[in-house]
């Protein structure tokens, strides 16, 4: 028995256990093997927002704690050029979700993730 499952199997098991929604960025996840890291820190209020984004929209990630975890804000730094969470790193891209003033981009990170908003 194969362990791969088509396309079409794996839409009708994720809209079940994770709404359709999510069904983009999921198919990307598991079928092409995509990851998403998040640069935050407990103390950061933009960081708190972004990951429930992620997890309202049933989105895995690896947290990135970057008091906890040595040498992980001077990978930031060393990326961004600058001082800056919540950092998104989706497969390998450095993605700021956020802009000072602005505060977290709803739509843009929508759409970078594949996340459609049905009626």
């Amino acid at each position: 028995m194969s362990w791969r499952r088509s396309a079409e199997e794996f839409f009708e098991i994720s809209s079940v256990s994770v709404g359709a929604d999510s069904q983009s960025y999921l198919w990307r996840a598991i079928m092409l093997g995509m990851k998403l890291l998040v640069y935050s820190a407990a103390w950061c209020r933009d960081c708190y927002v972004a990951k429930r984004f992620l997890e309202t929209h049933n989105i895995p990630y690896e947290e990135v704690d970057i008091e906890e975890t040595p040498g992980a804000a001077d990978e930031v730094l060393r990326h961004v050029g600058k001082r800056a969470i919540p950092q998104f790193v989706i497969d390998g891209e450095w993605v700021q979700p956020y802009r000072p003033g602005r505060g977290f981009l709803f739509e843009e990170m929508s759409e970078k993730l594949g996340i459609t908003n049905k009626a």
